[in-house]
């Protein structure tokens, strides 16, 4: 008997006592509902899929978002054998049993996909033995993971693999699974009900239909309502308005406020974004945003802070990544403030868009041959490391713009002591301060 018999392929339609999940994966990339990034009509991998030319991939993404159900669509629009394989419980031992029995199905010519669900749990060594069979295409692997492959899958077994990044379902593609998903549950809801559990499930359907699942059991005969979904889910849940516009308003109430030093207020509308499910790393983005705007120079750790924050929620995810958004948003709400490096550039940019596009001078150009150098250029550069303390008498702007100032420091923080370090160069190069 080999490797393959009895073993569910994807196309087994057996329901009984399985859970709501379960029953309504998808069959085809028709009913596949998310990902049009890269399975809409004429996207990377849908091209790769129909025209039945696909490699070796790995698949990215948080829990829920259907990862497993693609591999199962691939193998049957490829009419492939389909083998998942656990990272959790095999190792290279069990690696080696299933690729031999793939390399005799080879022969046969019936084309194996592998689907390794977890493959960052796997050790190099064990990613190591599946290179051999992936090289001679024995297998076709399908690779799923929710951890950065750049870090967790070794190169070799990346450089022979496809990544795609699968995103997390949004609210209406979630509330859209579980209309879907009220017939086979034999339940009714109403509509806020099913809002309430796609924003509960922060984009992982398989925790949607868990959610339904269980409402539909506590609501036996009548429809589900938004009282019945906070009673199960034991919490209330607060909900971003359809439009969007909640989103940006707490967004903006979250940036206000840390730009008003108010930690206690920053911390209360993060908490709002967080328990509203809002994407972890919009926020860690947003909060990176603020420390370059808002804080600048007046505190340069901030900016620092800040990106520790995105990778420390990167890295730990959720619950444990949001005690990082909550530290960095105490930090930039107590730390001193200054909009002068943003003004700054900003003015700079206003005098590009607008003014004139002045030549750069001829000490600040660079003479690589004899005949730029016979033309003057580099005449009149000054080394600064030739000069006590670093400074010269030169002039870096072009002439039209001698002397003008777009950096504006403040006397708050760290910025107090760069405003008299410039005012220290400015009297050095005999400018007004």
């Amino acid at each position: 008997m080999g490797l393959f018999a009895g073993l569910p392929m994807p196309d087994d339609h057996s329901t009984a006592g399985r859970p709501l999940a379960e029953r309504l994966r998808p069959q085809t990339l028709d009913d596949y509902i998310g990902q049009e990034h890269i399975l809409g009509p004429g996207k990377p991998l849908r091209r790769q899929i129909e025209r039945d030319q696909l490699t070796s991939i790995i698949l990215w993404g948080p829990p829920g978002v259907g990862k497993t159900t693609l591999a199962q669509i691939i193998a049957r629009m490829t009419q492939s054998e389909f083998l998942p394989f656990s990272a959790v419980l095999s190792g290279i031992k069990e690696i080696k049993g299933v690729m031999a029995d793939a390399e005799r199905l080879r022969k046969q010519g019936r084309r194996t996909i592998l689907f390794v669900d977890e493959i960052h749990r796997f050790n190099r060594a064990q990613q190591d033995a599946f290179l051999p069979y992936v090289e001679r295409g024995d297998i076709v692997l399908i690779g799923a993971t929710t951890e950065n492959p750049s870090f967790e899958v070794n190169a070799a077994l990346l450089s022979r693999s496809k990544v795609y990044m699968l995103r997390a379902l949004n609210p209406d593609e979630v509330v859209t699974l579980l209309r879907k998903a009220l017939p086979v549950a034999e339940a009714q809801a109403e509509e806020e009900a099913l809002e309430l559990i796609a924003a509960a499930s922060n984009g992982d359907a398989r925790s949607a239909y868990n959610t339904l699942e269980v409402a539909a059991s506590a609501s036996p005969g009548v429809a589900i309502t938004a009282q019945t979904v906070t009673d199960v889910l034991g919490r209330k849940v607060l909900l971003y308005d359809k439009s969007g516009e909640e989103h940006y308003n707490l967004i903006s109430a979250l940036h206000k406020s840390i730009r008003s030093s108010d930690a206690d207020a920053a911390l209360y509308w993060l908490a709002r974004m967080l328990e509203s499910g809002e994407d972890r790393m919009y926020i860690a983005r947003r909060l990176v945003r603020i420390a370059i705007e808002d804080i600048g120079l007046a505190d340069p750790r901030a900016l620092e802070q800040c990106i520790a924050m995105q990778q420390a929620v990167h890295f730990l995810g959720m619950p444990e990544g949001d005690l990082a958004l909550a530290q960095a948003a105490i930090y930039l709400s107590v730390a001193a403030k200054s909009d002068a490096g943003y003004k700054a550039f900003g003015a700079a940019m206003e005098e590009v868009r607008n003014g004139r596009a002045e030549p750069v001078p001829m000490h600040l150009r660079n003479a690589p041959t004899k005949a730029m150098k016979n033309w003057g250029y580099g005449a009149g550069y000054q080394h600064a490391h030739e000069f006590d303390e670093g400074l010269n008498q030169m002039e870096c702007l072009p002439d039209a713009l001698a002397g003008k100032r777009f950096y504006l420091p403040t006397n708050r923080g760290l910025e107090q002591r760069i405003k008299e370090r410039l005012e220290e160069i400015r009297r050095h190069h005999g400018k007004p301060i």
